[in-house]
Formats: structure tokens, C-alpha cells, sequence
């Protein structure tokens, strides 16, 4: 879709806490090895939800993601919250 902005949903592993540096380094990350069209311009960190067979539950972050449209959640990070990525 045009203007589409794409969002990663991060599970984040033991020993790391969802906060801006780790959003930070990620974003960075992104920036320095893939093309400017694959980039990912937000990040969310939270656990997926999943079916009985492990599938996500996709139907479910759609959901989720239109309600967060009013209000940001607190696990989210955008790149614009980072000016010096633009460098």
C-alpha cells in the first residue's frame, strides 16, 4: 500500500529490556545494511500472539495496531524519536 510504514514486532531475548537504546540499536542497524525500501521505521517490542499450532496471529496485531493509532503504546519506538539516525 502507498504510505504504508513498516512496523516490526520485536520478542526480544532474555537479558535485553525493551527500552530506546535497544530500539536505538536496532534502528541503526537497519539503516547501515539494507536498502532504504526494506527498512523498518517502527519498532514494537511485545510478546506475539500465537494460535494452538504456533502460527501469529496476525488478524490480532491488526487489531491492536488500529487501536494503537489513538494512543502510542509504551514499547513503541519510531525513527523519528532518534534525529541523529539521519545522519
Amino acid at each position: 500500500m502507498r504510505l504504508a510504514v513498516p512496523k516490526a514486532y520485536v520478542v526480544l531475548a532474555g537479558g535485553y529490556s525493551p527500552d530506546a537504546d535497544t530500539a536505538y540499536a536496532i534502528l541503526r542497524h537497519c539503516r547501515e545494511n539494507l536498502a532504504p525500501y526494506k527498512r523498518v521505521r517502527r519498532i514494537e517490542f511485545a510478546d506475539l500472539p500465537k494460535t494452538i499450532s504456533g502460527k501469529i496471529r496476525r488478524v490480532e496485531l491488526r487489531r491492536a495496531e488500529q487501536q494503537s493509532d489513538r494512543i502510542r503504546p509504551d514499547t513503541e519506538f519510531r525513527e523519528e524519536d532518534f534525529p541523529d539516525l539521519k545522519g
